[in-house]
């Protein structure tokens, strides 16, 4: 009955509830009135889809889910979207918060004007309390709630609670126990710098610290925008040598035909009318030497980089005798260097000698409850920086605008968090920064497709499943996207048979659209 209202271009209303016990219980008490709050809710309320996150513990519950999604799904013409969810339990509360927040994301990927409705009643109190806590912050929705006496109502929770501090409420109890367990650990002024809550940096930091204070070359991996200047820098301020030098050099700003000088100098007569120059090796002698973007270097100067790193001394281009020097290496690239030696464009021995202590910083989509915090600092950092600017007043945020910023994935990460703040605040006409600011400060990346697909060296660097699976999400979520979230319609533009055969493509690859 419902086939033919399940596949809509646009959705606007859209309800997003656990299915609980008593649910499963609806169709065998239909009878009675007894439909469950979910079922309930539907018949008192219209919504254009559902979105249904199942966790049972029990194999009885989960018998019964199949017959409860079908009977369901009879009763209206709603799209009923399922998501299975693996919890430790029905109170593992940091489980719940992943699970409805890669919901709300998913919905508002798919359909920007979507309007939300969380339903407090089915499941268990922690997953209500992570509903109300979602929807007084990050994701802005209406709270219900229903019972059979008093049937469905709107739910009134009168808090406001800062999108920031979401994570940390709901922090497992083994890292409460963790850092009780550092609270005496001695300050780390050096990293304040890094704006971080999140569980993944705060790791990230700790080791960073660790590693600073040992005289050994530190690698750091991560994508463009992540901060790995900003934590080659603390690392430095952190070890032994802070009082002295700290030279960032970008290897891929440097001309391949500069390199060799730029880096080990150049002796006086090395050509007609040079004179000496010491090259940045020497500049940071008793320092910190920061090489960025170091899978630009060219083979052959990685032969001499290794040499320099064996050695501890440097030899000038055009000199016959070498120069000792004592400097520590922090490297840094964005791309994968174990991929960069499979692929014969990094030498391995290289390699071995620069990654004694690995640093991976994540990206910003992966630093749950950290953006909160780096707009309201950069949000600063511009105000400051516009100081004296004629007509410039302070910018503050709206609540939408708050929200657009906290929801988007930001695939150019801090830096590109902040420069999209400075464009907000040049649009912006008064001291509010409207959600339509931020809108239109967003820039649209275009998306950069792997093609050597079919010409990767064969060897340990490769992996089928995974070269498949990269292949089969590449294709997966172009469908999705240009077929603007119709399953039916994307199944076919990808030679799929049908909705369900796409939706177990979606499953088998975690493609979460």
């Amino acid at each position: 009955m419902a086939e033919a209202f399940l596949y809509r271009p646009t959705v606007r209303a859209v309800l997003i509830a656990w299915v609980g016990v008593s649910d499963l219980k609806g169709p065998e008490k239909a009878g009675t009135g007894d439909l469950g709050p979910i079922a309930q809710a539907l018949a008192a309320r219209s919504f254009d889809q559902v979105v249904l996150l199942e966790f049972f513990d029990k194999a009885d519950h989960q018998k019964l889910l199949p017959g409860y999604i079908a009977w369901l799904r009879e009763r209206t013409p709603a799209e009923i979207v399922e998501r299975r969810e693996t919890l430790r339990g029905p109170t593992d509360f940091g489980g719940i918060y992943e699970a409805a927040r890669r919901a709300c994301q998913e919905v508002l990927t798919q359909h920007k004007d979507a309007t939300l409705t969380f339903h407090l009643s089915p499941g268990s109190p922690p997953m209500a309390a992570v509903w109300m806590l979602l929807g007084k912050t990050i994701f802005p929705a209406q709270l219900i709630e229903s019972s059979r006496e008093q049937g469905v109502k709107t739910a009134e929770v009168p808090f406001d609670i800062a999108a920031e501090f979401l994570p940390d409420l709901l922090r497992e109890p083994d890292e409460r126990l963790r850092a009780q367990s550092t609270a005496d650990s001695p300050p780390a002024p050096e990293f304040k710098t890094i704006i971080h809550r999140s569980r993944v940096m705060a790791r990230l930091i700790q080791r960073a610290r660790r590693v600073a204070l040992r005289n050994v070359p530190v690698l750091i991996e991560g994508e463009s925008g992540t901060g790995k200047e900003l934590l080659a820098k603390a690392i430095h301020q952190a070890s032994p040598r802070k009082g002295k030098p700290f030279v960032p050099v970008n290897c891929g700003a440097i001309p391949a035909s500069l390199v060799e000088s730029e880096l080990f100098g150049v002796e006086k007569g090395a050509a007609t009318g040079v004179d000496a120059r010491e090259g940045y090796f020497e500049a940071a002698d008793g320092g910190t030497l920061f090489l960025d973007e170091l899978g630009e270097l060219p083979l052959p100067v990685q032969v001499k980089l290794l040499r320099v790193l064996q050695e501890n001394e440097v030899t000038r281009v055009g000199a016959r005798k070498p120069k000792r020097i004592d400097v520590r290496i922090v490297t840094a690239t964005n791309r994968s260097v174990v991929d960069e030696v499979a692929a014969g464009r990094f030498r391995e021995d290289l390699f071995y000698r620069l990654a004694v202590a690995v640093l991976k910083l994540p990206p910003l989509r992966e630093r749950s409850g950290d953006v909160g915090l780096l707009v309201d600092e950069l949000l600063k950092q511009v105000n400051h920086e516009a100081i004296g600017e004629p007509g410039y007043r302070d910018k503050k945020l709206s609540a939408g605008a708050r929200s657009l910023l906290l929801t988007h994935p930001w695939p150019g990460n801090v830096r590109e968090l902040l420069l999209t703040l400075k464009r907000a605040a040049i649009w912006s006409e008064g001291e509010t920064i409207t959600t339509e600011d931020v809108r239109e400060a967003l820039l649209a990346v275009p998306s950069t497709q792997r093609t050597d697909v079919l010409d990767r060296p064969l060897g340990e660097g490769l992996n089928l499943p995974d070269l498949l699976a990269e292949v089969a999400r590449h294709y997966l979520e172009r469908a999705l996207d240009e077929a603007g979230g119709n399953k039916t319609k994307a199944a076919g533009l990808v030679g799929l048979p049908s909705y369900q055969t796409l939706t177990n493509w979606l499953q088998r690859y975690e493609v979460n659209r």
